[in-house]
């Protein structure tokens, strides 16, 4: 099993586990090992301390009664020879639990002969003991005492020395259990440093491994993050891991790739961008020009507008003055000839000027339709701007509406002024019949006049025309300084927007695909 394709949470599990369970093992076998100990302590407190201190007691009651047997023969005291038989039953007692005791605790062969022997040589002694004691009943002191010395004190030295070797076989297997003791705890002690060292060195070969497992694509990662920060993108990532620094390294390959084609785009597109820029800042010196030309066109249409003012002007005097006349053409008929010539001068002078302000109003129609076709082409430029155009294509909105709605009202003056003609003809044919019918001038002064009236009618309908005209020229002319205005701004967007496409170009160069 390969490490490397486990998760890190699973390789830090099982690296962790892999020391908790050295760590279990280490310890089942502390606790084992204790136990142990333990057990044989208990062996050596609650069996061998037992027998000992049994035989102990052994040796010390036996020797009390040898010391008590002897003051048998040296005191006469009733009271206190009763008192000596009552200790020494008492201590009889006592060695029989003791040796009780010791038959039940030893285990060993050798301790069990010894016992069975000193049970033996116990009795030989009590019924020696029982017979010194029979002879001094009888007053036999000193075959008492001979009994005693001939046999009663050998089988006694006989008892005391397998209870001495008693003691001595139990004084053995303490110290051998002690040294057992100390064997296993030594052992113990060597065990669990050895099992430690073997758990430590494990621990660290498992954190060594997994920490390299970890840091060497950490490594890598940093790396590849260091290398996109100085805009190299040409890293080859690659990893084959399938744990979670693998899935980093995978995702980190495919930002770079997104990264790479992001740029790729960038770059494109600040190219795009330099191109519209020079395109705009060529449409806004072609726009430039053709304002210039318009607001030369607005100067010749209002120098003409002036003229066709002051026509008009004239033409309501020569009017007023033809009402007159046709007045006192009655008393005047004499000089109806003169007066009729004068009028058709006068139509004629209409009928002229009529004419010119058509041709006016052709132009400013023309000028209209041109700031149309403009504000049209300007529109065209500021969506191809986008959001920088956004203001620049609303002005040029309100523009192509001003020259829609001045083409409309050269449309009416025109039919003002088409109706203007027509009636300068009517008034033409008039004074023509005037001038051969002499004879009917009375009712031709009273048409003339009528004519007359509708004639200052339609030049005061031209005056008006005219101050609208004038009003569109100077709205006109104001639309066409915004223009200028905005085409400057225009150029300006453009500029910026070129440098803006500069700077992100050098930006985008830092970036090595």
């Amino acid at each position: 099993m390969n490490i490397s394709n486990l998760k890190i949470g699973a390789r830090l599990g099982l690296a962790f586990g892999a020391v908790l369970l050295l760590m279990v093992i280490l310890i089942g076998i502390g606790l084992q090992r204790l136990s142990s100990i333990g057990a044989m302590n208990d062996t050596i407190i609650d069996n061998d301390w037992v027998k000992a201190e049994a035989a102990a007691t052994v040796t010390a009651t036996t020797r009390a009664n040898a010391a008590l047997t002897l003051e048998l023969f040296i005191t006469d005291d009733s009271a206190r020879l009763a008192t000596i038989r009552s200790e020494m039953d008492a201590n009889k007692k006592i060695i029989t639990t003791a040796l009780e005791t010791l038959g039940r605790l030893v285990t060993r062969a050798e301790g069990k002969a010894l016992l069975a022997r000193i049970g033996d040589e116990r009795k030989a002694y009590v019924a020696s003991f029982t017979q010194v004691g029979k002879l001094l009943a009888d007053g036999q002191r000193d075959a008492a005492l001979a009994f005693m010395r001939s046999d009663m004190q050998p089988k006694l030295n006989t008892l005391q020395d397998s209870i001495r070797t008693l003691n001595a076989l139990q004084k053995s297997v303490v110290e051998e259990n002690g040294a057992a003791v100390k064997h296993d705890i030594s052992m113990a002690r060597q065990m669990m440093a050895w099992l430690g060292l073997v758990a430590l060195l494990l621990g660290l070969g498992f954190a060594w491994r997994v920490t390299r497992s970890i840091t060497e694509p950490i490594g890598d990662a940093l790396q590849v993050a260091r290398a996109v920060a100085a805009g190299d993108l040409t890293q080859n990532i690659s990893s084959t891991q399938r744990d979670e620094m693998g899935q980093l390294l995978e995702s980190m390959a495919q930002m770079s790739s997104n990264l790479s084609n992001i740029v790729g785009r960038v770059r494109s597109g600040t190219g795009a961008i330099n191109t519209a820029s020079a395109e705009i800042a060529s449409g806004n010196m072609d726009l430039s020009s053709r304002t210039e030309e318009q607001a030369s066109s607005l100067e010749e249409t209002a120098a003409s507008m002036e003229e066709l003012t002051s026509t008009v002007k004239q033409n309501a005097a020569n009017a007023q003055q033809a009402n007159q006349l046709a007045q006192d053409a009655t008393n005047i008929a004499q000089r109806g000839g003169a007066v009729v010539a004068q009028v058709v001068d006068t139509m004629n002078a209409i009928n002229d000027s009529s004419r010119k302000i058509v041709d006016i109003i052709s132009v400013i129609d023309g000028i209209a339709f041109q700031t149309n076709i403009l504000a049209l082409n300007a529109a065209v430029e500021a969506a191809r701007a986008g959001e920088q155009g956004r203001g620049f294509a609303v002005v040029a909105s309100e523009v192509r509406t001003l020259a829609q709605r001045s083409a409309s009202a050269a449309k009416e003056i025109k039919q003002l002024i088409d109706d203007s003609v027509d009636k300068v003809a009517a008034g033409a044919q008039l004074v023509d019949l005037a001038g051969n019918t002499m004879s009917e001038v009375q009712d031709s002064v009273r048409k003339v006049t009528e004519i007359v009236e509708e004639m200052s009618l339609a030049n005061r309908e031209q005056t008006s025309g005219i101050e609208q005209i004038n009003i569109a020229i100077s709205q006109m002319d104001q639309v066409t300084q915004q223009n200028a205005a905005l085409v400057e701004e225009a150029a300006a967007a453009a500029s910026a927007m070129q440098d803006q496409a500069g700077e992100l170009n050098e930006v985008v160069s830092q970036f090595r695909l």
